[in-house]
């Protein structure tokens, strides 16, 4: 059970086992029916998420438990340009298409196997539209091959698919016309008359019946002895409205043809509804698909109710601002859905269902299926929950790497968590990076960018450190990266960089774990001092990041001092709470590479030190620096707050307390809400706020 696929999907059950199964009346894991929830009218179920929570490992489920059992199609978009195709077998993501004509034919030809006479409305105008750019041999075979496919699927051809995409190539090179010189993608183009050859190619070989007279009504305006059929594809070759018209007629072909193949018979025996998978319809293929889709269920006049059931997957959220779709989370699907079409808009069609981080009670078993060997820290399970956040991909990868550790005998602490191995032997940590972040180049930026605060001391660390490229502003392309990636919506120059903590956290430990040394330009500390120097310029705004950069750097001295020296040189009673919130922020400091630097931490706050590393200081500064510890050492995700270095934390507030004349009160409250929110792992509160 190490690979993402075979691990078992935690917390989807609603969705995997109860929504589904009442769409299309069979049961997810039975030969058996059940009650549909709806009988005519289908919503769209549109599952979200960002990267890595499992959008198409729900897919992936659903295809496994429901293929050969109902008819069914798993299609996975792709990016316009995306030229790889395999004359192989799909695999469990679904076979891929990059625009809706794409879409179309891989719907048709995965669902006509379970049809007595499949899609004989939608075939012809799928062929009147193919084409591929002349005096391209690969372009061609591939588009001949997909033709095969279609036609073999369908019954309308049999025997090996490559001698079928020969024969067709080479007859509708035959058929093509001289191309007669017209304006770029008109009906004369090269790509129409491709087009034309391959329409007459089929017309051909395969009689014309209703589906003319289908098409025709499509075209009012014909005379009688005009093909609609091959008007078809010479519109969608103009492009512009003429495609998006030819567009909507195909979707409305493959809708008549998808309610017509479910006859009486189908519906006496209650026999299941088809149901198609589609993945990744934010890009536009998909996203063409689904609008119009929508937007013919949601035509009153529509002569048909096609029984489809579409699930599919969107990278990020939907825009908030749209009443029309019904928004679920995954709890709330359990016993009904409770969609009703509101309103006459297309969005009323959809279904939302966002995906929720896993819970700290499926960590445990994903931790324990299959590992054997040394035994699991008792704490493990809670610090994996809290250093993801429950992100699926980041949990299944992390709890992989600790059984094949557990595995070879070695003791895995919550510290360790990030310093484990991937499955290809690379750290864990850069493998999860490279699947949430696949651009590799502002991947790259990230790791040393996500170091600074804000846009703006991203801007200054990336003109020190040279960072270019053909954006103007480096922080800007990589928020803007994060945001097309919806990792964030819109990032002001004043907020953190990285807001995701997951995404954060691994960027920071990138960045330690890549760092060429303490003394080189682009090393840990230079950057973080360099950090410390621009925070330190803008005065008491930038007093608390000023301190926070000089702990990571390992200036820990400085950080004591300063700080013991505004609590004693400060009398304003206001300036407790500054006090407080610059050493909150300073202790959530990361920690430097552990080449430079020895983890004390815990000792130095408990006072194993004070008599001889620290003898030097006075009374204020040592209970300054054991609480500056105290909670550097809790801030980290992995850290169980033990009971002593709460208690330590009590009573070194309650110690300054007394010995400061204007902020008694203050540091009092601290000292009394502090230590709770510490055990709880929540922020820590400044009284007065």
């Amino acid at each position: 059970m190490d690979s993402a696929e075979d691990v078992p999907l935690y917390g989807r059950d609603p969705l995997l086992r109860a929504l589904v199964p009442r769409l299309t009346g069979l049961k997810y894991d039975e030969r058996a029916r059940t009650a549909r929830e709806f009988q005519h009218d289908l919503p769209v179920v549109l599952v979200t998420g960002r990267h890595g929570m499992g959008r198409s490992a729900v897919l992936r489920e659903l295809a496994a438990h429901y293929r050969d059992r109902l008819p069914l199609a798993h299609v996975r978009i792709a990016p316009a340009g995306y030229t790889s195709f395999s004359p192989a077998a799909s695999d469990a993501d679904g076979d891929v298409a990059t625009d809706l004509v794409g879409v179309l034919m891989e719907l048709a030809r995965q669902l006509a196997p379970s049809y007595r006479r499949p899609f004989p409305v939608l075939l012809p105008g799928l062929f009147a539209v193919s084409s591929w750019d002349p005096g391209d041999d690969a372009d061609r075979d591939a588009a001949c091959l997909r033709l095969a496919r279609l036609l073999i699927a369908c019954h309308l051809a049999d025997g090996p698919e490559q001698e079928l995409r020969q024969a067709w190539a080479g007859a509708v090179e035959a058929r093509v016309e001289p191309v007669v010189p017209r304006a770029p993608g008109g009906p004369g183009s090269g790509a129409a008359s491709i087009s034309r050859a391959l329409h007459r190619e089929y017309a051909h070989r395969y009689r014309a019946g209703a589906e003319r007279d289908w098409y025709r009504g499509r075209f009012p305006q014909l005379t009688e002895d005009a093909d609609p059929v091959e008007l078809l594809g010479d519109w969608y070759h103009q492009g512009g409205d003429y495609r998006r018209s030819v567009e909507r007629t195909l979707v409305a072909a493959f809708r008549h043809d998808v309610a017509g193949s479910y006859g009486r018979l189908q519906r006496w025996n209650r026999e299941p509804w088809p149901l198609v998978l589609l993945d990744d319809v934010h890009l536009p293929a998909g996203r063409r698909f689904l609008d119009l889709l929508l937007e013919h269920r949601a035509m009153p006049e529509s002569p048909e109710r096609e029984e489809l059931v579409v699930v599919a997957t969107r990278l990020g959220e939907p825009p908030g601002n749209d009443p029309g779709p019904v928004r679920r989370q995954l709890a709330d699907l359990v016993r009904t859905s409770g969609w009703e079409r509101r309103g006459t808009t297309p969005s009323a069609g959809l279904l939302t269902v966002p995906l929720t981080p896993l819970s700290r009670d499926d960590v445990l078993p994903l931790l324990e299926a299959g590992s054997a060997g040394a035994p699991l820290h008792p704490y493990l399970a809670s610090a994996l929950h809290t250093l993801t956040g429950g992100h699926p991909a980041a949990t299944t990868m992390l709890c992989s790497a600790v059984r094949a550790a557990t595995r070879a005998g070695l003791a895995v602490a919550p510290r360790d968590l990030l310093e484990l191995s991937a499955k290809d032997g690379r750290p864990v940590g850069e493998a999860l990076l490279e699947r949430l972040l696949p651009d590799r180049r502002q991947r790259d930026r990230l790791t040393l960018l996500s170091l600074a605060r804000d846009s703006t001391a991203a801007e200054e660390l990336a003109t020190r450190l040279r960072l270019e490229g053909p954006e103007q502003l480096p922080a800007n392309a990589v928020t803007d990266y994060l945001e097309q990636q919806h990792w964030q919506r819109l990032t002001p120059p004043e907020s953190p960089l990285v807001t995701d903590p997951l995404l954060q956290k691994l960027l920071v430990h990138e960045a330690r774990r890549l760092s060429p040394g303490p003394d080189d330009s682009r090393g840990w500390q230079e950057i973080h001092r360099f950090l410390h120097d621009h925070h330190a310029r803008r005065a008491d705004e930038g007093e608390a990041d000023a301190l926070r950069h000089m702990l990571a750097a390992g200036g820990v001295e400085t950080v004591v001092a300063s700080l013991a020296e505004s609590f004693q040189s400060e009398r304003d009673e206001r300036g407790a709470g500054h006090w407080l919130r610059c050493l909150r922020h300073a202790a959530t400091a990361p920690t430097p590479p552990a080449r430079d630097w020895e983890d004390d931490r815990l000792r130095i706050a408990l006072g194993a030190h004070d008599g001889r590393r620290y003898a030097h200081l006075d009374d204020t500064e040592r209970c300054v620096n054991r609480l500056l510890h105290a909670l550097w050492y809790l801030s980290e995700p992995h850290t169980e707050p033990d009971p002593d270095t709460c208690t330590a934390i009590e009573q070194e507030l309650a110690y300054l307390s007394l010995r400061h004349p204007s902020w008694r009160v203050t540091l009092g409250q601290a000292a009394r809400r502090w230590p709770a929110a510490a055990r709880d792992k929540r922020p820590l509160p400044i009284p007065g706020q």
